[in-house]
């Protein structure tokens, strides 16, 4: 089991920067792939990013590249979501899951820990 805790979120202006993260706690945290994905309003969880165990492979969803990065600190079992240049559009509760190594990164279902998420609002 891991348990994986959000923090973070809050109510930024458009253009701003947030820095969300995500500790864990439990089984070891390196041997994990780590994502984030959003839910909006209506809308279903979506891929925002992932950072493959090693750290030295990420992938990002089209909307946010350039402007979100996904670093992780194995040694403090924290993965973070700097994100930058932010838009009302990204207004969302944010999650961190887990997924075995290797996985379809951009499927939820091969996620299978997940945080209570936390809410990221963004002001036009």
């Amino acid at each position: 089991q891991v348990q994986l805790v959000e923090s973070g979120g809050g109510l930024v202006q458009a253009g701003g920067p947030l820095r969300l993260s995500c500790a864990a706690s439990g089984r070891t945290f390196s041997g994990y792939d780590m994502g984030w994905f959003c839910q909006a309003p209506g809308k279903e969880r979506e891929f925002v990013a992932v950072i493959r165990w090693s750290g030295r492979v990420a992938y990002y969803a089209d909307s946010v590249k350039g402007r979100f990065t996904i670093p992780r600190d194995n040694a403090k079992n924290t993965v973070y979501l700097q994100m930058n240049s932010l838009k009302p559009e990204d207004t969302a509760v944010y999650y961190c899951p887990a997924a075995d190594p290797g996985g379809s990164y951009y499927d939820l279902h091969a996620y299978h820990y997940w945080g209570q998420g936390t809410q990221v609002t963004v002001s036009s």
